[in-house]
């Protein structure tokens, strides 16, 4: 954004090149409340009955792989069934929000 200001103000006079700090830190400050609506329907959706059953099932193989000191085992399966159904519930979600 900086390099775009930059691009917009050159050539024109110093006047309106004094105000660009201060709204640079204007754009800062909205930029730092802004959320990632991604992320809050994710957590949403890993709160959801189906994605708990999942989210369960991976956090019970991830106690059993970290109790065991030698084993082949991950929790990959699980892994990706936890995501596939958290990704599912957001993709019904996320797409109302797009403008």
């Amino acid at each position: 954004m900086v390099f775009e200001m930059k691009m917009i103000t050159y050539g024109e006079p110093d006047d309106e090149e004094e105000q660009a700090p201060e709204e640079e830190e204007e754009e800062e400050e909205e930029e730092e409340d802004m959320v990632d609506p991604l992320e809050t329907i994710r957590v949403k959706c890993e709160q959801t009955e189906h994605c708990v059953h999942y989210k369960e099932r991976l956090e019970i193989c991830e106690a059993r792989v970290n109790s065991r000191s030698h084993t082949e085992e991950d929790c990959t399966e699980e892994l990706f069934d936890f995501l596939h159904a958290r990704d599912h519930c957001v993709a019904h979600k996320l797409f109302h929000n797009v403008k």
